[in-house]
């Protein structure tokens, strides 16, 4: 029988991102974006495991753990916390709580994840998942060395994956939060590929996309779409106006995005 795993999570590139790595793995998941309605589902639900981001609407990730170790039936269930916050006051709260792990959303990726999950919920495997984890780091390490990559994204969380793992990587990292700052950068520097998502704040994906194929210094460029945008329709625009390969955020992990820059730099 698969393992049940609600995750309670806000952010949805994370938690669309959670979610289908662990249905890869076979796992049975939940995810719920509110504090109140996760509370809810895991009393309904009792899953075997709980994964738990802290700043959530209606109820926050500390309301949720005094609830579940106030109820007896619920306090069994395993907890890990993930968050965008690490300061030591806050991980000694949720561990006198009782979870299980803590997660800083900035230092792991989802690979580690599934390592933790496995261990929690089938017994030990944390190690071995590791050890093939980290050898794959290991063996990938540097692969865009020296290559210069813009990547344009507002959101917080995704870009702080992406700084962390294209300097792991070791080129040289070109970041902007929207299109205006991405233009800016563009005056003064040529990327060896930028990753572009189509809707930003002002100047959208799409007219970026426009810009650097009109610039002679910039049209050689490739581009990466990297968006949550995926219909045909739109995959098909982004074509016309010269994206080499459009990738859907909810459909691939950050380890494929930088096989993807790589395929596209040889």
């Amino acid at each position: 029988m698969k393992k049940k795993i609600v995750i309670i999570e806000d952010d949805s590139f994370l938690g669309d991102v959670l979610t289908q790595k662990l249905q890869h793995d076979e796992y049975d998941v939940i995810l719920v974006r509110d504090g109140k309605e996760g509370y809810e589902t895991v009393s309904k639900v009792q899953p075997d495991l709980i994964l738990l981001d802290i700043i959530l609407p209606t109820l926050s990730g500390y309301e949720i753990l005094e609830k579940l170790r106030a109820d007896a039936t619920l306090s069994r269930i395993p907890v890990i916390i993930i968050s965008n916050s690490g300061q030591p006051v806050e991980i000694k709260r949720a561990l006198a709580l009782g979870v299980q792990d803590y997660l800083v959303k900035a230092q792991f990726d989802p690979e580690e994840v599934l390592a933790k999950v496995r261990r929690v919920c089938n017994g030990g495997e944390q190690s071995n998942t590791r050890g093939r984890a980290n050898g794959a780091a290991a063996s990938t390490a540097g692969r865009l060395a020296g290559k210069k990559i813009l990547w344009i994204e507002d959101d917080l969380f995704l870009n702080d994956i992406l700084a962390k793992k294209l300097t792991l990587e070791g080129c040289i990292p070109l970041n902007a939060r929207d299109g205006e700052e991405a233009m800016h950068i563009l005056e003064r520097e040529v990327p060896d590929v930028v990753l572009l998502d189509l809707v930003l704040p002002g100047m959208s994906g799409f007219d970026v996309l426009q810009s650097i194929k009109a610039s002679d210094r910039l049209k050689n460029v490739p581009v990466i779409v990297f968006s949550n945008l995926g219909q045909p329709a739109e995959i098909e625009k982004a074509k016309k106006l010269g994206a080499l390969k459009h990738l859907v955020k909810a459909e691939i992990d950050i380890g494929e995005v930088v096989s993807e820059l790589e395929a596209v730099l040889k």
